[in-house]
């Protein structure tokens, strides 16, 4: 007696099931549906504003985007040092403050410099007594009146003394004292350096009492007029660019602003990251470019046919790419592609099959009103 409402109760739970079950849509016979497709009344048809068209073969200039920062040429960029050091005396440079060539930018002062310049004073004093000796042994010598020997020692003393002057002179002149001014009563402790660019100071080593040797850099100074931009290009775009190309460059704070500029020099060394170094120069020097700026860069490498279709064409639904094709009366389905490029109101469709280049035909207006019939419907 008990098993009967079991029974009963089993069946009924069964038949729910049953009955709660979707069936899939399916057309008037009786088969599935495609969600892909969508078939138009003849006033959504009318309401849509639909046009028409085939894949179209154009010349499609594809942009090359890089990335790199502003440069300057190893003959613009100066290291200042001391070349026999001493103690900084004076300074009143900063980074970022501007120079003039030959001015004066620091001070340096050592007791070295005292003794070089007394060492020129006294050598330059005993030649005038070597000279006379030597015109004096020479005339000794050639009326036989003095011996051979002390006429060489004379002269070689005297040849030695002129060596001592000379290399002394030159030591002075590469410390920045000119020989022409000092004298017995005016030996200067302290030598001033001078800029050899006009430019703008980028670094400041030292401070005021510090003793340098002459292997250390003082300052660092740039002339920005000749500025450069340095781009990293990946070794399969190399061939992409030739010496002479042209480009626009931009800023991430000001990507509105762009700065013409034209190859100069392709590197032929990969880096671990297999990229190479592409040096640009700027058309018009701008002043607000600083080295050491990152910058973006666009170029338009070699034109490339291939097929494309009007951008309206082309609608995006879930993070992919779609175009409509021409299936029958009043019906489009939905294709998927790949798109590359965009110039001039087209849009390059890559690898496309070839059922789709043959006599295919594509919505080219009016994709994103059935894109919205589609999702009508299917809701």
């Amino acid at each position: 007696m008990i098993m009967k409402p079991i029974i009963y109760l089993s069946v009924i739970i069964i038949l729910l099931s049953a009955c709660g079950e979707k069936k899939p849509a399916t057309d008037n016979t009786g088969k599935a549906e495609n969600t892909n497709i969508v078939t138009l009344t003849d006033a959504q048809l009318k309401n849509a504003s639909i046009l028409t068209g085939k894949l179209e073969q154009r010349e499609i200039s594809s942009v090359l985007k890089l990335n790199g920062k502003i440069d300057v040429p190893p003959q613009n960029m100066v290291s200042i040092s001391v070349p026999l050091g001493g103690y900084l005396k004076s300074t009143k440079l900063l980074p970022g403050m501007h120079v003039n060539k030959g001015e004066a930018i620091a001070m340096i002062e050592d007791q070295q410099y005292i003794q070089l310049q007394q060492d020129y004073l006294t050598a330059k004093a005993r030649i005038g007594y070597l000279e006379n000796e030597y015109n004096r042994q020479k005339d000794l010598n050639q009326s036989k009146a003095s011996s051979d020997k002390v006429f060489q020692q004379a002269e070689a003393e005297y040849r030695s003394q002129q060596v001592l002057i000379s290399s002394l002179a030159e030591k002075l002149q590469l410390i920045g004292i000119n020989v022409r001014t000092i004298s017995a009563s005016k030996i200067s402790r302290s030598v001033n350096i001078y800029s050899p660019i006009t430019g703008f100071v980028s670094k400041v080593n030292v401070n005021i009492g510090k003793y340098v040797s002459p292997t250390e850099v003082l300052f660092e100074l740039v002339n920005p007029t000749d500025i450069h931009l340095a781009l990293k290009v990946y070794e399969k775009d190399l061939d992409k660019l030739y010496i002479g190309q042209k480009l626009v460059a931009y800023t991430n704070n000001q990507p509105a602003k762009k700065h013409e500029a034209e190859i100069l020099l392709i590197g032929r060394d990969l880096s671990a990251d297999r990229n190479a170094d592409v040096h640009c120069h700027f058309e018009t020097y701008d002043k607000t470019l600083v080295p050491g700026t990152y910058m973006n860069a666009e170029v338009q490498v070699k034109n490339t046919k291939a097929y494309a279709i009007a951008n309206e064409a082309i609608v995006q639904f879930e993070g992919k790419q779609y175009i409509y094709k021409v299936i029958g009366n009043r019906q489009f389905e939905m294709a998927e592609v790949n798109i590359g490029e965009s110039e001039n109101g087209f849009t390059e469709i890559l690898l496309p099959t070839k059922d789709m280049t043959a006599n295919a035909v594509f919505v080219t207006k009016g994709a994103y009103s059935l894109l919205m019939m589609m999702k009508n419907k299917a809701e």
